[in-house]
């Protein structure tokens, strides 16, 4: 019997927050700099401050997620600017309980549910399908949601024919 494996890498779309986020922080910092060179030194300890911030804010501004899917096993990685990888979330999509489009009917039960915990792991672009896994991460109920293509949507379907809905 072969394995089911798919692997997708979904580029996270930057937003006017990320972006605002990115250059202000640069601009703070040289801006910290120029008054620590002219006005007072006491600015060196803000350049510092800013500059440790920028080394962990920036690479977040620009995100990769990578989807493994092996024999119902779902891995999602986060790639922070091409260079570092975190995991981010792993889950059985056996033990979930419903897979299906974001806009499906069949999650209205879990979309009217306000205590349920969100992980977005999309390109953040409404004008792509996404799909909404409800799943236990970390022992604690919360809705997945991810960008499928057409061949991962077909394993997932091979996977949990009961569980995932393509409508």
């Amino acid at each position: 019997m072969s394995d089911l494996y798919t692997e997708l890498l979904v580029k996270k779309e930057k937003t006017p927050k990320d972006s605002l986020i990115k250059y202000g922080l640069i601009a703070l910092t040289a801006i910290c700099a120029f008054a620590a060179l002219f006005i007072h030194f006491l600015f060196l300890i803000g350049v510092v401050l800013l500059a440790v911030a920028d080394y962990f804010i920036i690479p977040k501004t620009d995100l990769e997620y990578e989807y493994l899917f092996v024999n119902g096993e779902f891995d999602i990685d986060m790639i922070m600017s091409q260079q570092k990888r975190k995991k981010v979330c792993s889950f059985s999509l056996k033990e979930s309980e419903i897979a299906a489009p974001l806009k499906s009917h069949r999650l209205d039960y879990y979309n009217n549910n306000q205590n349920m915990k969100v992980m977005d792991y999309s390109s953040g672009n409404p004008e792509h399908e996404q799909f909404a896994v409800i799943t236990r991460v970390n022992e604690e109920t919360c809705k997945v949601i991810i960008e499928p293509d057409q061949d991962l949507k077909d394993k997932m379907k091979k996977t949990a024919p009961g569980k995932v809905f393509l409508d």
